[in-house]
Parts: C-alpha cells; sequence; structure tokens
C-alpha cells in the first residue's frame, strides 16, 4: 500500500520520486535506417533495425526490471520502402548466441517462471551485459499483471508492415545463464514474406555493431 503524502509537502515529494516507471511510453519510431544495427537489402526495399534495452536508464520505460531476471529487452524496427506490404505471420525472429544456439522470443508466462524460479534459488542473478561481481539481488517478484501490461503495450505485434510505412516494437528474451549475452550475437529473422507469398533473404543483425556505436557514443 502507498503511503500518504500531506497536501503540504506534495511539491517537494514530487521532485525526490525517481524516474523509473513513471512513463511508460513507447518509444519515437523512426525510420530502421536511421538506426545503428541495422540490416538494408536494397533489391527487396525492406529495411530492418534492433536495438537492445540493455541498461537501466533506457529500460525504465517497463513497469518490470527485465534487465535485473536476466531479460533482454529488443526494440525491433521493420521499414518497408516498396510499393506492396510484407508480411510477418510466418516469421521466426530468434536470438542467436555466439556460440549459435537459437532462443525463441519470450512469452508473459516465460518471464513470470523465470523470474519464480531465480528468486526461489536464492534470488541472485547477472544482468545481460552489466556484469557485476556477486550478481544482483533480485526485487520481489513482478505480479502478472505487471508483465501482461507491458507485453500488451509494448511487444512487437504487427503482422504486416504496409508499403512505405514503419513498425517496431520489443521481443524480449532469456538470456539469463549468459554473461555477455551481445558479444558475437545476432537477431535472426527468416520466413519475412512479400505480397505474393515469396520468402525474402533472411536478416542477420550482428549486435557487435550495436556495441560498437555505444563504446563510440561513450568516448
Amino acid at each position: 500500500m502507498a503511503m500518504k503524502v500531506p497536501a503540504i509537502l506534495l511539491p517537494l515529494a514530487l521532485l525526490a520520486i525517481p524516474c523509473w516507471g513513471n512513463d511508460h511510453v513507447m518509444p519515437r519510431v523512426q525510420p530502421a535506417s536511421t538506426y545503428p544495427d541495422v540490416e538494408v537489402h536494397a533489391k527487396e526495399k525492406v529495411a530492418i533495425a534492433a536495438e537492445p534495452y540493455d541498461t537501466k536508464e533506457k529500460a525504465k520505460i517497463f513497469r518490470v526490471d527485465y534487465l535485473a531476471h536476466g531479460v533482454m529487452p529488443i526494440w525491433l524496427v521493420v521499414t518497408n520502402n516498396g510499393d506492396r506490404p510484407i508480411s510477418l505471420r510466418d516469421a521466426r525472429i530468434l536470438f542467436q548466441t555466439a556460440d549459435g544456439d537459437r532462443i525463441q522470443a519470450a512469452e508473459p508466462e516465460d518471464v513470470e517462471r523465470l523470474m519464480t524460479r531465480k528468486e526461489r534459488e536464492g534470488g541472485h542473478l547477472p544482468t545481460p551485459g552489466l556484469p557485476i561481481p556477486g550478481g544482483i539481488h533480485l526485487k520481489p517478484k513482478a505480479s502478472n499483471k505487471e508483465i501482461e501490461a507491458d507485453f500488451d503495450e509494448f511487444e512487437y505485434g504487427a503482422l504486416v508492415v504496409e508499403p512505405h510505412t514503419t513498425r517496431a516494437g520489443f521481443l524480449f528474451y532469456d538470456l539469463s545463464n549468459l554473461d555477455h549475452p551481445l558479444r558475437g550475437a545476432k537477431l535472426h529473422l527468416r520466413e519475412l514474406r512479400d505480397a505474393d507469398g515469396n520468402e525474402l533473404f533472411y536478416f542477420e543483425i550482428a549486435f557487435d555493431k550495436y556495441l560498437q556505436s555505444k563504446s563510440n557514443a561513450m568516448k
């Protein structure tokens, strides 16, 4: 239950409230070609970008601290520059590790099971991309409603990308068993189809390019 703040102290209290979780707003969607980590198929007139939300600052838009539980949100952006729609109805979008293992995107119940299991085992789990000696002690388990609300609002759901349109959303991957999940990893997309049902050439978006752009931005 939230503690009631006296009205006279409310302006000061609001100044002290941290930003985490206050604004659950979808990031502004830009064409895929504007992102650092993008693969462009000029002949097919399709560009797809991927941006991991691998920092606390970026991931604060969610209700749940997924990183602390080993779940990596990845912002997927699909731009169709052609004159006909493309379909993702049959698409397979897998996180491919440096060792070649492929991981399917998680569903809300998968995230809930992961959180429940890890907390029952002792509550220590390294954060993807943020190795900290001894791990991070997990927060109390999030409710199904919080996870489901995040998935309802943020999960990528566009089965069709119309001509000259960009669609975007998040996919969530359980990378809790990986110490440095982005190094040498790729987002592997296949079975995207054109308006005639023909399969487009597959996409492989290497996260090393994202890591390099992130490193350059810190210099």
